[in-house]
């Protein structure tokens, strides 16, 4: 587990605006992870990136430090200027070994979230790992860590209480939409069909609003998502040419520039001039600050989640302590897992020796008194060679499992 590092920027350290900063458009994922790898001597990694954190977790014998973080997010070329490329390295956290397990398993399990007790960050990770394994950036260091991850959350939010009544980024946007007290027929503008905009169209959907025009880069997950809703399907190009008017503005892309900018949202207000909801959860947003200048505009951010976020976390203090023991149970079982696999590709070399040793008996060491015997007498041998062969070949393997969960 020594080779287990992650390299952390979150919102502990960094304002949300700035963590977008960080964002790598996903058209370039691939190939700049790829690219980091190669450069750096890493065997296996993947990225995650939500509203309030971007991680990279890597399997590496490298020193892992501010000093590789620095390089190794200069190789990325994301474009940050010399200024920001100081201050985020200084406010990255570097975890290795067992602390990066356990950063792992925390982070699974909603503890280091902004919003305590939200099941969204289970299902980010689990993509985020998916889309780099399919990749071919992960191998079975990552998958066993995985595993772990996952069973780990499961157990945390089957056992306690820390995701009663949930409250996520989502569900608090939703809350405060709310509040603005809409009508069910308000002309909802859904830019991006992401899973973010997805779960917060279930809970406009389950209150009724059916007014709806999703936009997308790709055209197929924006009707996917309209045709859930019961509305128009569009790409993004054509929210410059939108006239139909609109109330609100639910936006959350992976987009590394403003979509709404001052000439679109002008387009998109039709002549109208009465004051509009923006709700942008995207990281950096997709809204550009000259919009919120020049225009009256109820606007709904993360950023404005935080004090919600804070007496979340109050509330649910005290199911920490149980998902922290349950957090410091699993460690425990993976690392006597981690041994076991240990032992297990340590051993695999067993059977080709065995036979290596068999073969020499029977053609050298033996083979004139062989030569000697009935062909009876020679199928008897043949029999017990291989009997004793596989019980030998399982023996090794059994007396180490055994000594190692007696050690434990």
């Amino acid at each position: 587990m020594k080779y287990l590092k992650v390299i952390a920027f979150t919102h502990k350290q960094i304002e949300l605006k700035e963590l977008g900063k960080l964002v790598i458009c996903q058209e370039n994922l691939t190939d700049k992870l790829q690219q980091a790898k190669t450069e750096f001597g890493i065997s296996e990694i993947f990225y995650l990136a939500t509203c309030n954190r971007v991680e990279f977790v890597m399997i590496t014998p490298q020193v892992v430090d501010k000093a590789f973080a620095k390089k190794f997010i200069e190789k990325l070329d994301i474009g940050l200027c010399a200024n920001y490329m100081g201050v985020f390295v200084d406010a990255a956290s570097i975890y290795t070994d067992q602390d990066a397990l356990n950063h792992l398993l925390r982070t699974s399990c909603s503890l280091e979230s902004l919003i305590v007790g939200e099941k969204e960050i289970l299902a980010q990770l689990r993509k985020a790992y998916e889309d780099c394994r399919e990749a071919g950036l992960t191998g079975d260091c990552l998958r066993m860590f995985m595993n772990a991850v996952v069973k780990t959350a499961k157990e945390v939010y089957t056992n306690t209480n820390i995701s009663r009544n949930p409250i996520s980024v989502v569900s608090l946007a939703y809350r405060k939409l709310k509040d603005l007290k809409l009508c069910t027929n308000a002309r909802i503008l859904i830019i991006g069909a992401g899973e973010t905009n997805q779960n917060i169209s279930k809970y406009l959907q389950k209150h009724k609003f059916s007014n709806f025009a999703v936009f997308n880069r790709t055209l197929s997950k924006a009707q996917k998502l309209a045709a859930d809703l019961g509305g128009e399907a569009f790409t993004i190009d054509a929210l410059k040419n939108y006239n139909k008017g609109f109330d609100v503005i639910i936006t959350c892309t992976s987009s590394t520039d403003p979509i709404i900018t001052p000439e679109i949202y002008t387009s998109l207000l039709n002549g109208e001039t009465t004051r509009k909801t923006i709700v942008d959860l995207a990281i950096p947003n997709d809204t550009a600050p000259e919009v919120l200048e020049q225009f009256p505009v109820n606007f709904i951010e993360v950023c404005s989640l935080n004090e919600v976020a804070k007496r979340n976390l109050q509330e649910r203090y005290q199911e920490l302590t149980h998902a922290e023991a349950i957090i410091e149970q699993n460690i425990a079982e993976f690392l006597t897992m981690l041994k076991q696999r240990r032992i297990e590709l340590a051993m695999r070399e067993v059977p080709e020796k065995i036979k290596e040793i068999r073969n020499t008996a029977i053609n050298s060491v033996f083979a004139e008194e062989l030569q000697g015997m009935d062909q009876q007498s020679r199928e008897v041998l043949e029999r017990v060679i291989n009997y004793m062969e596989k019980k030998y070949i399982s023996v090794p393997m059994v007396m180490a499992k055994d000594i190692l969960i007696n050690n434990n």
